[in-house]
């Protein structure tokens, strides 16, 4: 690499570092802005009991505004972004009483806003929350409730490419967005049903999604002998059985590979009884564990299933999960 171009490298990596280093500035800007005016806001929204979650804005707070509106609609926050420029031409009847319309805009002027900023007065049942980072803006004077951004350093020549601005009021939707999250206790389990497919939902697969019930779990009782638990475990196909007790509690599991174990061990061992040779108290998982948390546990434990419960009740087994199951879901 010659010099020349190696100095030119290093121009461009100084370039791209200041760019992160001015929206890292911004970002804690942002975080010491978090008060009053936050709590009001978040306030506003969990307690409309009624109405509909509408953001807006225009160009580039118009792009952000639908991430908004992505990120709590799939947080347990239904909101729908509706387009300023189009809201004059008709879709002004989108907003109805008891809603919340959530308008952002760096200026607080843009013209495309002043239509809904007069529809939404005109209705007291109707909440405007403003951002803005302009105090003596229209959007800022006119909203029932304000959350003020902070002045932040755009990046690059003459400061006017919309940069740091931007990722702050990203940051500030995903603040909302969880904080709301919280305050409503939805979990990962209500998340995932907000997203039946794709790669989240795969993620957020548990146990019970994945493992077999009822007659496909591979039980036997304690007290057959080693060369019935043989022929049981070959007919499962599960490489396992799970043992239980004359009062249906799980006592033991009895795997292939301990099997071959035994035969190294002993000759004549299949007249021996099961419960004499298992493994006592076999790991139990509760159902509600993520799919990719049991893989996680096999692949430390050198195990290739596990027994599932629930409600600490790890004696009643009411499933069973090969790691095959895990895997042929794509979760790894």
């Amino acid at each position: 690499m010659s010099g020349h171009t190696k100095m030119k490298q290093n121009k461009l990596l100084k370039i791209a570092k200041e760019v992160v280093k001015l929206e890292i500035e911004s970002l804690k800007k942002l975080q010491s802005s978090f008060g009053n005016s936050f709590e009001k806001l978040i306030k506003t929204i969990v307690n409309r009991k009624n109405g509909k979650i509408i953001i807006s804005g225009v160009g580039k707070s118009g792009i952000i505004g639908k991430k908004w509106a992505a990120t709590l609609s799939s947080t347990g926050t239904p909101s729908f972004f509706l387009d300023a420029s189009n809201a004059s031409h008709g879709d002004m009847g989108q907003i109805t009483s008891n809603d919340i319309v959530i308008l952002i805009s760096l200026s607080g002027q843009s013209d495309e806003l002043k239509n809904i900023i007069q529809y939404t007065s005109r209705n007291r049942n109707i909440k405007l929350i403003g951002i803005t980072s302009k105090k003596d803006s229209i959007l800022y004077k006119n909203a029932d409730v304000n959350f003020l951004l902070p002045n932040v350093k755009e990046a690059g020549p003459g400061g006017f490419v919309p940069t740091s601005s931007t990722t702050v009021q990203i940051a500030l939707g995903d603040a909302i967005s969880i904080v709301c999250m919280n305050y409503k206790k939805f979990g990962r389990l209500d998340f995932k049903k907000f997203h039946p497919s794709g790669t989240l939902s795969i993620k957020l697969k548990t146990v019970a999604d994945l493992m077999m019930v009822k007659n496909k779990i591979p039980f036997a009782s304690e007290n057959i002998n080693v060369k019935n638990a043989v022929s049981n475990i070959a007919k499962k196909g599960l490489g396992a059985i799970v043992l239980r007790n004359n009062i249906k509690a799980t006592t033991g599991i009895l795997t292939d590979g301990d099997l071959k174990r035994l035969s190294d061990k002993l000759h004549n061992f299949k007249n021996i009884k099961v419960k004499n040779v298992m493994k006592k108290n076999p790991i139990s998982v509760d159902k509600n564990m993520l799919a990719a948390q049991a893989l996680s546990l096999m692949n430390m434990k050198k195990i290739t299933s596990l027994c599932v419960h629930e409600n600490n009740k790890k004696k009643k087994t009411i499933g069973f999960i090969h790691i095959h199951n895990i895997l042929d879901a794509n979760i790894t």
